[in-house]
């Protein structure tokens, strides 16, 4: 960690900057566990789906269910983890100290959704009719 500039050192736009970046966390970690939810549902829906149109019910792999119930899970953890780093900033800055560099969290976010889409595509491409 570096000293900060002594004239960023009591700014209060510094503070409000670390809660801006905290709540858009957050709202990534509700958007995680609100989509966790429609695809966890998404089976049940076409399920009920083939019910309406008189078909035979689609059997059901359960892997739409655990891929939501995976992201509501990533959606809490980004959540918890974003409570933690931004206590962590917040105490960095009355202690006029500020890290530099990138937020190992994002990557992590950005990576395992990047998985999760690619697992997506594999499941929409091996289901196709």
């Amino acid at each position: 960690m570096e000293d900060m500039p002594p004239e960023t050192a009591g700014d209060p736009r510094v503070y409000m900057a670390a809660e801006r970046t905290f709540l858009a966390w957050i709202r990534t970690g509700l958007a995680l566990m609100g989509f966790g939810f429609v695809v966890a549902r998404f089976g049940l829906f076409l399920r009920h789906l083939n019910i309406l149109e008189h078909q035979a019910p689609a059997e059901s792999t359960g892997f739409s269910s655990m891929l939501g119930t995976g992201l509501v899970f990533l959606g809490v953890l980004v959540n918890v983890v974003a409570a933690i780093h931004h206590v962590r900033t917040v105490r960095g800055l009355r202690n006029s100290q500020i890290s530099n560099g990138p937020s190992r969290v994002a990557i992590a976010v950005a990576v395992t959704l990047a998985c999760a889409g690619l697992a997506m595509v594999g499941y929409l491409l091996a289901v196709r009719q």
